[in-house]
């Protein structure tokens, strides 16, 4: 069996190792994984193949840095002509990204299976590009990997049910138990006392009002207690050419998972608009505040180990203030880290 992996983005070749890890196993499997470039810095991609031990891939689009409809419709041609010459038996894509959606598309219009891992995710916010990602990507797909109880329950709601759909649990939980022993604390970074903190998605770093207040926010933190900001190039751009005053707050180059694990196992807890992030938090037992509006995550608020801010710089504030003494969930909400070999199970079948 041939299977094409289609992966763009950090959090997918973090997801797209623990499954390729199983695939490994099973000799009747040849796996091709294919980059489409949508995370282009090196510093930013190249390292995550080489740390998490997943072979380099065979195709390297290059297709990267344009907006949404260019990356989407460059990634797409590129794809539908790799998938002509190389006739996969299916195709597998990740999470909610530019490349997840051509990946999902070009191989449903050649007639190919798709399957999609963390499919059946919703903010139902239709503004997100995600969202639509999202969306579009289930509707096209074979077979569906949902991480939680809630995804699944999300794809019935919208006529998705059946054999096609598999509840496996979340694959980022199968890779922070499995990669933890190897984390790698980041040059600079000594103490144990900080906030974690990432800022990246386009709805607060293409709002001034927004980044601002989020900036604000930190800046005044970090006057009590350390905030460590790993920071994405573009967001770096935007802070540098808005000149933001970030105060106190250490930013770092894009780091490495190894060097994020670490990172997430000593802070106090995290501030973040990322939806992975969210997860890792829980994983390692720490608070998240969370500067959206809506989470695909819902269990984490539901469970408080999550709150929703937005942009307040004010209630940012008061939890932080708030979060530090509180106490995180022990109960399982995704899975018991065999995602990677139940998906590998059912792509094979």
């Amino acid at each position: 069996m041939k299977i094409i992996t289609v992966v763009g983005a950090r959090p997918q070749f973090v997801k797209a190792a623990v499954v390729s890890r199983k695939l490994l196993e099973i000799d009747s499997v040849n796996e091709i994984i294919l980059h489409t470039g949508q995370h282009y810095d090196s510093n930013m991609s190249d390292i995550f193949f080489s740390e998490l031990d997943i072979p380099k891939p065979a195709y390297n689009l290059g297709v990267g840095g344009g907006t949404h409809g260019q990356n989407t419709g460059r990634m797409l041609e590129a794809i539908e002509s790799v998938l002509i010459t190389e006739k996969p038996d299916k195709v597998l894509v990740y999470g909610d990204t530019d490349s997840t959606l051509a990946g999902a598309l070009a191989a449903a219009k050649l007639h190919v299976p798709v399957a999609h891992v963390e499919a059946g995710l919703r903010s139902f916010n239709r503004q997100m590009p995600e969202e639509l990602n999202r969306i579009l990507t289930d509707h096209s797909s074979s077979l569906l990997f949902t991480p939680t109880h809630i995804a699944t329950n999300n794809l019935a709601q919208e006529g998705i049910s059946g054999e096609i759909v598999h509840q496996v649990g979340d694959v980022m939980y199968d890779a922070a138990l499995y990669y933890q022993n190897k984390a790698r604390q980041p040059l600079g970074i000594e103490s144990n006392n900080f906030i974690l903190s990432t800022i990246h998605r386009a709805e607060n770093t293409d709002s001034p009002e927004r980044l601002t207040n989020i900036i604000e926010a930190l800046r005044n933190i970090a006057e009590d207690i350390p905030v460590v900001l790993p920071i994405h190039p573009r967001t770096k751009k935007i802070l540098l050419n808005g000149n933001y005053n970030i105060g106190k707050i250490k930013l770092l180059d894009p780091v490495g998972y190894l060097e994020m694990i670490w990172l997430l196992n000593h802070c106090k807890l995290v501030v973040t608009d990322s939806g992975g992030l969210q997860k890792e938090a829980y994983f390692f037992g720490k608070p998240c505040i969370t500067t959206r509006n809506e989470t695909e995550w819902v269990e984490l608020t539901e469970c408080g180990a999550n709150v929703l801010v937005g942009a307040d710089k004010e209630l940012i504030y008061l939890a932080v203030t708030k979060m530090q003494s509180s106490i995180i969930s022990t109960k399982s909400l995704y899975g018991n880290a065999d995602a990677g070999a139940l998906i590998s199970a059912s792509l094979t079948k």
